[in-house]
């Protein structure tokens, strides 16, 4: 079983790397990882890119600093809000924010982690995510706040 000093020194490791040379793969850096002796599996690595806030860019992976972001907020929406796109309604319960290609993952944790009473759930695929909202006023207020949040 792996210790938080394992998952430490393996995000530690990512971080150096990514900052090192562009790497476009996850498949990639577990091979990097496990070449330095970390114990890493893809679902590992996607779970910490994701907790380190690393986004998806057209050349490979990319950390929160190198890709000029503003530093973290306590809702992460300055750390994403760059790359939200569009936003706009789908019916009277589903709400659909375009994002750049592979940033949607990140947005729509930072979705979640706002923690707003009216968003029932997120689905976020490459570049879309889905909100599900009880009922159209649900839906009224979080498109509010979604494109007060990202400014779109």
């Amino acid at each position: 079983m792996l210790t938080d000093h394992h998952r430490e020194a393996r995000r530690t490791a990512i971080v150096r790397l990514l900052r090192h040379a562009p790497v476009r793969r996850q498949q990639e850096l577990v091979r990097l990882l496990k070449r330095e002796g970390h114990a890493v599996t893809q679902s590992s690595i996607s779970r910490d890119l994701r907790e380190l806030g690393v986004l998806k860019h057209s050349e490979g992976y990319v950390l929160p600093d190198n890709a000029e972001i503003a530093a973290r907020t306590q809702d992460n929406f300055v750390t994403v809000a760059q790359f939200v796109r569009e936003v706009r309604t789908a019916g009277t319960s589903i709400t659909v924010v375009k994002t750049t290609i592979g940033s949607a993952g990140s947005v729509a944790a930072a979705i979640d982690k706002a923690g707003w009473q009216d968003v029932v759930g997120t689905v976020s695929g490459d570049d879309t995510i889905f909100i599900a909202t009880a009922d159209a006023r649900a839906q009224s207020r979080v498109l509010d706040q979604l494109r007060e949040s990202f400014g779109v």
